[in-house]
């Protein structure tokens, strides 16, 4: 089940691979995960010392929040991945010339995980001809959908 999708990665890359990591998150974090209270779109991945981390993404502390706490909504938050899947990523990331972005938060047996895809930016045309391809979908749908009446 989907928390929270990330629109603006796939209007600004291709996505060719996803994976998908645990996040370590404290107390407070997956109280405000569960109620929604969380934003990926300035968020990226980065690899440090053989880690992953997500850097940017926004997740808003309740009014609820422990007293004792005090919660950094944009704090630096480690990815969980197999020792392969980050060899593989720090691979492509240093070589090939891809990025890796968070694409989504959801559930997966009653954990919070985050779909990491790695990426290659789109150009502004290729973001012009996406653009120009989803809109001749949509009209092909409307008339599909007026020639069954």
């Amino acid at each position: 089940m989907s928390i929270v999708d990330n629109k603006k990665a796939f209007h600004d890359y291709f996505i060719e691979e996803r994976f998908e990591a645990g996040m370590v998150l404290e107390g407070w974090e997956v109280k405000s995960i569960r109620a929604g209270r969380v934003q990926l779109k300035e968020a990226y991945v980065i690899v440090r010392s053989g880690e992953v981390f997500l850097f940017g993404a926004h997740i808003s502390a309740l009014p609820t929040a422990s007293t004792h706490v005090t919660p950094d909504p944009v704090r630096t938050r480690k990815l969980l991945l197999n020792g392969d899947e980050i060899k593989r990523l720090i691979g492509k990331v240093e070589r090939a010339g891809y990025t890796m972005v968070p694409l989504n938060l959801h559930y997966t047996r009653g954990r919070v995980k985050c779909e990491i895809g790695l990426a290659k930016g789109k150009k502004q045309h290729d973001k012009r001809n996406t653009e120009r391809e989803r809109d001749v979908q949509r009209e092909v749908q409307a008339a599909m959908k007026q020639n069954r009446r």
